[in-house]
């Protein structure tokens, strides 16, 4: 089986006028919003670019490896640029906000198809503890700030050109791109013709009975693979599909190691046992928990990591970081009993899920 690299190799040479954008094409563009284009591409509507310049452009910067989340970024988007597929896109209207005050982490990029259609990508989750935090946010808000900032950012696209558009994203990407085409104004909202999320959390259940929401159900496609974790979060009432990759447990986050073959991906009917009764587990355990809890804990977490001056969660294992969580657990008794009574909750939560004689149904909702 193959991956993107492969689909480039046998699908690069279809452009988009012969066959139309599909759910791997979206994954691609998805991958892309992970690059930080700032140099290279326009913030605004004016002069786009071209994939194939905005590729060479990137290659002439210093550092180029450091402004994208893998290494495969890079090698992504000069496959992607050097396909009669892809050169011939052109890309604007980027946009990276990283406000810790606000406790938001936002990006967004689109891309304009050959044929006509806008493909706007939100940019997932990045290596910043207050993008984290953002994400556990939805736990407990019923919006957060990066959701409202994709909702504006795609009025904003559609007020000024008019066509016809698809959303996607992957992790929080994909959470984003589903919440602004829910949201979005209703002739904008007519204009949307496919909303990907890939791999990406639910919403809370206010969300899930909002009409808006509901209306847009019929043209989400979400796909996780087989040991989602983030995809499986909060809630969703839209059907999902489950995908094969190469890695194992929450390593299958990795969009690169989705398998493809063809011009699809690789399915299978169903995740897999572990990740499902994890997925339980946290449900239940958050199911316990009135909202004033869940955010108390999410932000007790936070001042406790901030101590170790984390800004990155790769920096969270240095050793000095984790002997300045032990000092705070040692000194904030409140802290540490927080703390350690929700890590216990969870944890019967999980015993709880696994002791069931009866196992539930693995049933995907495939579409």
């Amino acid at each position: 089986m193959g991956d993107l690299f492969d689909y480039l190799s046998w699908r690069g040479d279809l452009t988009f006028r012969q066959v139309p954008p599909n759910e791997v094409d979206c994954l691609i563009f998805a991958a892309l919003s992970y690059v930080d284009f700032a140099q290279t591409v326009p913030a605004g509507f004016q002069n786009p670019v071209t994939l194939e310049l905005v590729a060479k452009q990137f290659l002439k910067l210093e550092n180029p490896m450091e402004r994208t989340r893998v290494k495969n970024d890079v090698k992504l988007l000069h496959a992607a640029a050097a396909s009669a597929r892809y050169r011939e896109t052109k890309v604007l209207y980027y946009q990276n906000e990283f406000l810790p005050e606000q406790e938001s982490q936002f990006a967004a990029v689109t891309f304009l198809l050959p044929i006509g259609t806008a493909v706007l990508a939100f940019r997932g989750t990045d290596d910043t503890l207050v993008g984290w935090k953002e994400d556990f946010n939805m736990s407990f808000q019923p919006q957060v700030p990066a959701q409202e900032k994709a909702r504006y950012y795609t009025e904003a696209f559609a007020a000024v050109h008019d066509c016809p558009m698809i959303l996607c994203g992957h992790s929080k990407g994909g959470n984003l791109a589903v919440y602004a085409s829910a949201l979005c104004r209703g002739e904008m909202k007519s204009r949307i013709l496919d909303i990907f999320n890939f791999d990406g959390p639910g919403f809370s259940h206010s969300m899930m009975t909002d009409h808006r929401y509901l209306e847009a159900v019929p043209k989400i496609h979400t796909y996780v693979p087989e040991s989602s974790v983030i995809g499986m979060l909060l809630e969703h009432e839209e059907p999902y599909r489950v995908v094969k990759s190469r890695q194992v447990s929450i390593m299958q986050h990795e969009l690169y190691s989705w398998e493809i073959l063809g011009g699809g991906f690789v399915e299978t009917d169903q995740v897999d046992r572990d990740a499902w009764h994890l997925n339980l587990a946290i449900k239940s355990w958050l199911g316990e928990k009135t909202l004033q809890e869940r955010n108390a804990f999410v932000d007790a977490v936070y001042e406790l990591l901030s101590q170790g001056a984390v800004e990155r969660t790769s920096q969270l294992i240095l050793p000095r970081n984790v002997l300045a969580y032990l000092k705070t657990l040692n000194e904030d008794e409140q802290m540490r009993s927080m703390i350690r009574g929700e890590i216990a909750a969870f944890l019967q939560s999980i015993l709880r899920i696994r002791r069931k004689k009866e196992l539930p149904t693995l049933d995907s909702g495939k579409e």
